[in-house]
């Protein structure tokens, strides 16, 4: 039976819930806005097929790529609407021509982030782009099973450890699936993003999701290595037409951004991820391919660069019948832009400070302000500690 002692252990790929028999699992969202599941024990009667595909107990062993390369998408128009190079949307349309069926996340209807399915190339958009915060996986991991069952060819993406937590729910190798993992730097908390919608789009403290009409945390308008977070919205006039407003900052800029990348928000378990290194089980992880323009600055025109690793001959088959820009790397390459690929970012001291600030004050950006303000004190203090 699953029992979280520790959130730090629990990377909340939910595919504990989805492998119940008994369905005893329910999920709630701990005071930080992670879901996690907890067990009914009058329920269960102790079968262990949770703990069975759990990638915290069940660690697979590490792994080095086959090959890796830099690419994009000679699309320009799908290199520009993507967060990278645009190497997802080749991937996904090569398994829908062949009749699949693509999994990835999208927002809701709520702009928070779940996983959902797609038959088509128009439902490709959806899934398109980062989307920086932990996404629901659902019943996904049900039907992709349900697919491949059915002979479907079937192209997964997710996160490290919900592509540990499929391949564990599977239990076995499916020639069908490709499993598409990307390099993760760690997933910030749903509350948090709840709360900074609310404080940046909001109309007196009341949430006005109705007039957002598009988010993109990697908007390229001042380039992809300025990349802007932009949350287009629409306000009626009372004319009667749509006045379009725009929520517009380069991520070093945005609040959110800067909780995000500064490791203020992440899930307790990002912090020791159980899945990075290849030990996800994936047949290809692609990313951004950050340091390109020092390696090779004529492959760079700051449209976005995909680093691609292919994890086994599965990987390299389909990526090798793609009609990519390409050029062969070495693992030591990607690692030097990249080193979430292989390691997990250090717990920040001032994680607990930045919570109980946003719980206090209602505010997102007041607590990235106060956390900055914490820290230049703390330089003021020691600085003059040394001329003292």
């Amino acid at each position: 039976m699953i029992t979280i002692k520790d959130n730090s252990l629990c990377c909340g790929c939910m595919a504990c819930v989805q492998v119940c028999p008994k369905q005893c699992i329910q999920i709630y969202e701990d005071r930080e806005g992670f879901l996690y599941p907890k067990a009914d024990k009058a329920q269960c009667n102790d079968c262990g097929r949770c703990e069975s595909v759990c990638p915290e107990l069940q660690q697979n062993a590490g792994r080095i790529p086959l090959e890796v390369y830099a690419a994009f998408n000679p699309d320009e128009e799908i290199r520009r609407q993507s967060s990278s190079g645009g190497i997802f949307t080749l991937l996904a349309e090569s398994v829908i021509d062949e009749g699949g069926v693509v999994f990835g996340a999208r927002f809701d209807e709520y702009w928070e982030v779940m996983h959902d399915y797609t038959e088509t190339k128009e439902g490709l958009a959806a899934f398109r782009g980062s989307k920086y915060m932990q996404s629901r996986t659902g019943n996904a991991y049900l039907q992709a099973r349900q697919f491949l069952q059915a002979g479907r060819k079937v192209l997964f993406t997710g996160t490290p450890c919900q592509i540990a937590g499929l391949k564990g729910f599977l239990k076995k190798e499916y020639e069908n699936l490709l499993a598409v993992d990307f390099v993760c730097h760690g997933v910030p908390s749903p509350k948090i993003w709840r709360m900074y919608l609310d404080e940046t789009v909001g109309l007196s403290g009341k949430r006005q999701i109705s007039t957002i009409k598009d988010i993109c945390f990697r908007h390229k308008k001042s380039g992809w290595k300025r990349y802007s977070l932009v949350i287009t919205t629409s306000q009626t006039m009372t004319a009667g037409g749509e006045n379009p407003a725009l929520v517009s900052e380069v991520f070093t800029e945005n609040p959110f951004m800067k909780a995000f990348l500064g490791d203020l928000i992440l899930r307790p378990s990002c912090y020791r991820c159980p899945s990075k290194a290849g030990k996800s089980g994936s047949d290809m992880t692609i990313g951004d391919f950050w340091g390109i323009e020092k390696i090779n600055p004529g492959f760079d025109d700051d449209k976005g660069c995909s680093l691609v690793m292919l994890n086994n001959e599965k990987g390299v088959e389909l990526f090798r019948s793609l009609q990519t820009v390409c050029q062969r790397m070495t693992y030591s390459q990607a690692l030097a832009g990249n080193p979430s690929i292989s390691h997990s970012v250090s717990l920040t001291k001032y994680r607990d400070f930045f919570f109980r600030r946003c719980d206090k004050k209602q505010s997102v950006i007041c607590a990235i302000d106060d956390r900055y303000s914490m820290r230049l004190r703390k330089r003021v203090l020691r600085f003059l500690q040394t001329i003292g």
